[in-house]
């Protein structure tokens, strides 16, 4: 099982580039690489909710469960 992360798809859709987004919600731009490169071991609601805020998508828009 699988956890796919599709920020860069978000990201494309809203014509916005990963260190703009990582400036807007507070975080390093390296930590927001490993988020989207699908690296990342955990990843934090408050963070979750600021990258959905700032998108302004759903939570199920960037996360996607695979068996």
């Amino acid at each position: 099982m699988q956890i796919i992360v599709n920020l860069d798809v978000m990201l494309a859709k809203r014509k916005m580039k990963s260190n703009h987004l990582a400036k807007r919600i507070g975080i390093s731009e390296q930590n927001l690489s490993i988020l989207k490169t699908g690296k990342a071991k955990a990843l934090r609601f408050s963070t979750l909710s600021a990258i959905c805020k700032e998108l302004q998508c759903q939570p199920g828009d960037l996360l996607e469960y695979q068996d």
